[in-house]
């Protein structure tokens, strides 16, 4: 098939729509569903990013994409008894490639919500019952068990977009866009990522522990794909805030530094504790544990009442302090950066959210600032000479 037609493009006014190869066949077939053109950007770029960090790290990958850019990304670790309870799995049997998709969903549930996701290995039953519990698009992956498929065309009254995408598949070296009537052209971004890129440490610390290099490849490979300007934290095999198409540095560190920190006061005793009402939908959890967590939100929730329609009980604040405290606890957090970071004032926001291993290119003419600011805190820091813009 050389052609698909569409329903219409970004938006509906979009008419015609379609995606074709100029030469050759499509690389996808779909299995299920009527995919559209949003779809299918989030569907080739993440698919992009999972197939490039199973390479990486040779571990089965998975991505949770919105708007064309990673809401989650990771690799199939293994899960913590906390981070089952917190990403609502603790009660499925999680496959290697369940546990990738679990952590890429569940790192920032509110931005995932509706998403498309990517799987860097064959949709087994376990991923596909953990898809069919959430509120999703489609996905894309090489292949489909036929219990996995038979799951997932059931999915939002059989309309649920599947796409079997061809793991053998290889893009053009030159490819183009149009904007306004005019054709784009350029390379394709064939650069990669790996642990050759850290070898140039400018600060005092060197040390780089095997799982710090995983973890800023994982930072690397997400922003590779993230719309510009971006910034990713990543820990223990996954991202945990990426911070997309902001027009400061220093707010896509901010940004991605408070989702990062959202996800580890999740893990907070009192947040794990909430007095839920029985059958709170899963949407409606998200949306109150991040409210309660927020700093000018929070009072408000409690004080007019609003917690009665999803808890038993009116829940323990928590406070400003008791924030800080448990942030504080946060440690050996990787973090990328697509470009060079202009100031030091991206390190100092990175270091209250555990931060403590960087891989940025390099190049800024306030290195030697950034260089001290990341020794005052005792940070390694890798200047990779590769910037990663995706636009």
């Amino acid at each position: 098939m050389k052609e698909l037609a569409l329903k219409y493009g970004c938006n509906p006014n979009q008419k015609p729509s379609r995606i074709f190869m100029a030469d050759g066949e499509l690389p996808i077939e779909v299995l299920n569903g009527k995919p559209g053109y949003i779809n299918f950007l989030d569907a080739f770029n993440s698919w992009q990013l999972v197939k490039e960090l199973k390479a990486a790290t040779g571990l089965p990958a998975a991505a949770s994409f919105k708007h064309v850019s990673p809401a989650g990304a990771a690799v199939g670790l293994p899960l913590s008894d906390t981070l089952k309870k917190i990403y609502f799995v603790d009660d499925c049997e999680l496959s290697p490639m369940a546990n990738a998709y679990a952590r890429a969903r569940g790192a920032d549930r509110m931005s995932s919500y509706g998403d498309f996701i990517a799987l860097s290995d064959t949709c087994d039953i376990q991923t596909a019952k953990l898809i069919n519990r959430e509120v999703s698009d489609g996905v894309i992956a090489p292949d489909y068990t036929p219990e996995a498929l038979e799951v997932l065309k059931n999915k939002r009254k059989g309309t649920y977009c599947v796409i079997k995408m061809d793991p053998n598949y290889e893009p053009a070296e030159l490819e183009t866009k149009m904007v306004y009537g005019v054709t784009f052209e350029q390379g394709h971004n064939n650069v990669v990522i790996d642990k050759s890129l850290f070898t140039e440490f400018p600060t005092k610390s060197k040390t780089l522990s095997e799982a710090a290099q995983r973890d800023l490849i994982i930072a690397l490979i997400t922003l590779k794909y993230t719309q510009s300007n971006s910034v990713c934290y990543v820990k223990d095999g996954q991202a945990i805030g990426i911070g997309a198409g902001q027009q400061s540095r220093i707010h896509c560190t901010r940004l991605a530094g408070n989702k990062a920190d959202i996800w580890w006061l999740r893990q907070h005793p009192k947040v794990m504790s909430l007095p839920f009402k029985e059958g709170i939908r899963r949407a409606d959890r998200d949306n109150t544990i991040d409210v309660y967590i927020s700093e000018d939100e929070h009072d408000d929730v409690l004080r007019d009442g609003a917690w009665q329609q999803f808890f038993t009980e009116q829940p323990a604040v928590l406070t400003k302090e008791e924030k800080r405290a448990w942030l504080d606890q946060m440690s050996g957090v990787a973090l990328g950066s697509d470009a060079f970071f202009p100031f030091g004032d991206n390190i100092e926001r990175a270091h209250k959210s555990g931060v403590e291993f960087i891989a940025q290119p390099g190049g800024s003419v306030r290195d030697d600032h950034v260089i001290d600011t990341c020794d005052k805190y005792g940070m390694t820091m890798a200047f990779t000479h590769v910037r990663l813009f995706h636009h």
